[in-house]
């Protein structure tokens, strides 16, 4: 009988460790923290795998740095830019489509520099440089940061002075900070849905084609970090691109409206 017990005793210490084995680092944006995603896919992908997910979101940038060091398993990110060159250097391997949403113009409900009936995004950021309003920028290198930049510069305008103000925050302290101001931010539409109900913004400008925000995951280069897990990048990869993580990302809404598109099959 005692040694019985003591053989399940065993048992239990060997699953215990197995199971504290499987755990997938993770580096991802701080929209698909803060817009509530990944807490809506986590707990499918754990249950059904039974490997657990340790999330660290940050910018775009800092992500693929992550990654780039070997110090994640995988990276979900959003800047296109960035991640070409990050599997070009060949850090990264196995790149896929996920979803994409766009970014938009917020702030005021007064809009006291006449964003709303700007005709494109880039006429919208100048006319807040003309009109010396507050702005919040994420100041964290991440996609959102990115995009922001690459709309001054389209507009011509190298953004400094007292009304541009550089957070290096994530999206959400970023709309609460442009809340209490009150300024205009660039946010991604997946975040700006999960919050705008806390907040006294309002959307101001959104469809041009410039503000397309695609999302891609992509592995870590076992070969250059072999320590990384690549069995369990594939299998959170997998998820992600196949149908029951495309219908959970296409299912995932906020008062009706859909946060994110799914694009793997595209």
């Amino acid at each position: 009988m005692q040694r019985t017990v003591w053989l399940l005793l065993l048992l239990t210490l060997i699953s215990n460790v197995h199971a504290e084995d499987r755990r997938l680092r993770l580096a991802t944006t701080t929209s698909t923290q803060d817009s509530g995603l990944l807490d809506h896919l986590h707990p499918r992908f754990e249950a059904t795998t039974g490997i657990k997910v340790d999330v660290i979101a940050v910018g775009s940038g800092k992500a693929l740095a992550l990654a780039r060091n070997g110090d994640v398993d995988v990276v979900l990110a959003h800047d296109p830019a960035a991640e070409a060159a990050f599997m070009a250097d060949g850090a990264g391997v196995d790149r896929r489509p996920v979803m994409e949403n766009d970014f938009v113009i917020v702030g005021p409900a007064a809009d006291p520099a006449g964003v709303a009936s700007a005709p494109t995004a880039s006429a919208a950021v100048a006319r807040i440089a003309q009109a010396g309003a507050a702005f919040v920028s994420r100041g964290d290198q991440s996609g959102t940061h990115v995009k922001e930049l690459a709309l001054f510069e389209a507009a011509g305008i190298q953004p400094a002075g007292a009304w541009y103000l550089s957070a290096g925050q994530g999206m959400g302290p970023v709309l609460q900070m442009a809340d209490e101001k009150p300024g205009y931010t660039l946010a991604d539409r997946g975040t700006w849905l999960a919050m705008r109900g806390k907040l006294g913004l309002r959307l101001l400008h959104a469809g041009d084609p410039a503000l397309k925000n695609p999302y891609h995951v992509m592995a870590v280069n076992p070969e250059r970090h072999p320590h990384v897990q690549a069995d369990l990048a594939r299998a959170y990869m997998d998820f992600l691109t196949g149908g029951e993580g495309q219908a959970l990302i296409g299912g995932f809404e906020v008062d009706g409206e859909a946060l994110f598109q799914p694009t793997a099959a595209r």
